[in-house]
């Protein structure tokens, strides 16, 4: 199970919140003349997605409970929504980096600076989460995304998309390789010696090779989304090359791996009755994530197959395209009907905040003892109440406050960069 994700998830999910005039976190960074609302407010609107996505896979009934809609609903949920939070999380570097022009000299050295000390909150707060929900957790892999990121941040959009190819391409089959060598005594007596893992299930190794969010094979997600925070996506002409890169992506990915897997290349392990590599519990021995700790079990035929956190390149690819279709519908979508706007308006609050979001839904599925989606949890009237409580309670806040409540805390820690010369 993976989902992560959070993001801001946000850049863990969204750090940034905008104000009171809801633009959106992106407004905090200096925004490329002609820049529209329905852009800022667009890649808010994905974040809620994202946020509700990760709902559905941690709190609603698992994919073997469902039919019909419900099932296209858990499914596209199942991995996506974490995917859509990675590729976020680098769109959002990009806002702290300089969107279309990186920042350079002190003001981009500061820039760094930010996104470091971001990286290293997130980090401590994921393990600490970590220590009592586990692996599923994926802010410390976000504070490892960053980190890695910060090479990159100057590039241009071209040379990040290429990147992010060529990561596509290369990392799951070094990652098979890699976790083929680590045999599980070679992985305990790296463990042994890490003191992140002695604090929580995810350590070090976890981190990078053999976690539900590796950065090895994720940072693709993390550098697609800096490409696309290079781009004007209010630009009519920049949406329908990226719609149609995001379909393509989609259909090419996923058709090839049915071609060559089988009708089984796209199987979700929720099929199976378990949480899956995306549910609130950590996964199982026997599962089939490549990303997530059995991967040296598996068959390397397995690289052909496009599931749900397969970690493959199907699947990176794919989840890509997913992850671009729904930026590029959310903005065209809040540029172009007015009046969705409006009625999204509590919804999209939900996006500027996160983080928020999604460190308190694990909070209030321990305080209020809702099972996770595991074979327990039929229902999906948890759900709709933790939806509507997010949406609730981000509509008031974002009335009265620019930030959410760990945004702000996460702003605030940033502050002392601005002291760097």
């Amino acid at each position: 199970m993976t989902q992560t994700q959070p993001p801001h998830e946000t850049s863990a999910p969204q750090e940034n919140s905008p104000p009171p005039p809801r633009t959106s976190p992106e407004s905090a960074a200096p925004a490329s003349p002609g820049a529209s609302m329905g852009r800022l407010v667009g890649v808010d609107l994905a974040r809620a997605l994202a946020v509700f996505g990760m709902y559905v896979v941690h709190i609603g009934p698992p994919l073997s409970a469902t039919d019909g809609v419900a099932s296209w609903i858990r499914y596209l949920a199942d991995g996506h929504s974490s995917v859509l939070f990675a590729t976020l999380a680098g769109f959002s570097l990009m806002l702290l980096a300089g969107r279309r022009e990186p920042k350079t000299g002190l003001a981009g050295r500061q820039a760094k600076a930010r996104i470091a000390i971001r990286a290293v909150v997130l980090l401590v707060l994921g393990t600490v989460m970590a220590m009592e929900y586990g692996g599923v957790i994926i802010l410390g892999f976000y504070g490892v995304y960053f980190l890695l990121a910060l090479p990159l941040v100057r590039l241009r959009a071209r040379t990040l998309a290429i990147i992010a190819a060529a990561f596509a391409l290369v990392t799951p089959q070094l990652a098979f390789a890699l976790t083929s060598l680590l045999s599980e005594s070679v992985q305990q007596s790296i463990n042994a010696y890490d003191p992140l893992r002695r604090l929580s299930e995810v350590g070090v190794l976890d981190l990078l090779l053999t976690g539900f969010y590796p950065a090895l094979t994720w940072m693709s997600f993390v550098i697609a989304g800096m490409a696309l925070g290079r781009l004007d996506l209010s630009s009519g002409t920049v949406q329908r090359r990226l719609a149609a890169l995001g379909a393509a992506l989609t259909v090419s990915a996923y058709g090839m791996s049915l071609l060559l897997a089988g009708k089984d290349a796209l199987r979700s392990m929720a099929e199976d009755g378990s949480s899956g590599s995306s549910g609130s519990l950590p996964l199982d021995s026997g599962s089939v994530s490549l990303d997530g700790g059995s991967f040296p079990e598996r068959p390397a035929s397995m690289l052909l197959t496009a599931g749900p956190h397969s970690g493959t390149t199907f699947d990176i690819i794919g989840s890509v395209g997913v992850a671009i279709l729904v930026i590029v519908g959310a903005t065209v979508a809040m540029d172009r009907l007015p009046r969705l706007r409006r009625l999204a308006k509590p919804v999209i609050a939900v996006g500027t905040m996160s983080l928020t979001a999604y460190v308190g839904h694990f909070l209030a599925q321990s305080a209020l003892s809702v099972p996770a989606g595991t074979s327990t949890q039929q229902s999906w009237v948890p759900l709709i109440m933790f939806v509507l409580g997010a949406i609730g309670f981000a509509a008031i806040w974002s009335r009265f406050f620019r930030r959410g409540p760990l945004e702000y805390l996460l702003n605030a820690a940033t502050k002392p960069a601005k002291h760097l010369r």
